[in-house]
C-alpha cells in the first residue's frame, strides 16, 4: 500500500518537468475573451430591451389599454408630452382617472382576435 502512495507521489514530483503546460498568457487571454463575449452579450441584451421600450413608449396614443408596472389596467385618456405624463381611466362606472408618469406604463395590452 504504501508503494502504490509513493508512486502517486514520485509521478506528481515529477509531473511538471514531464508534461507540456499552456503558458499562463495564453490562459489570460482566453479568460479575458470570454469575459469580453460575456459582457458585450449581455449589455448587448439589455440595450436593445431599452430600445424596444423606448419606441414602446413613444408609440402611446389615445384609447391603449395599458399595464402599469404597479399592475394596474386602464385606457389612456390624456397624454402631456411637456410633463410625460399621462392619464388612465381605470373605472369605466366612476370615471376614475389616475395620472401617471409615462415611465410607469409596462406594456400595451393588445386585443385577441377573440375579444373583438
Amino acid at each position: 500500500m504504501n508503494s502504490g502512495w509513493s508512486m502517486i507521489l514520485a509521478q506528481a514530483a515529477s509531473g511538471p518537468a514531464a508534461r507540456q503546460e499552456m503558458p499562463q498568457q495564453v490562459l489570460f487571454f482566453g479568460f479575458l475573451l470570454f469575459l469580453g463575449v460575456f459582457y458585450f452579450m449581455l449589455f448587448r441584451n439589455r440595450s436593445q430591451e431599452r430600445t424596444k421600450y423606448e419606441q414602446l413608449l413613444k408609440s402611446l396614443k389615445r384609447n391603449d389599454r395599458v399595464l402599469t408596472i404597479g399592475g394596474i389596467i386602464g385606457t389612456i385618456v390624456d397624454i402631456r408630452e411637456a410633463e410625460g405624463e399621462v392619464t388612465l381611466k381605470v373605472d369605466e362606472t366612476s370615471n376614475v382617472k389616475i395620472r401617471f408618469k409615462r415611465d410607469a406604463i409596462k406594456t400595451v395590452l393588445r386585443e385577441t382576435p377573440d375579444t373583438k
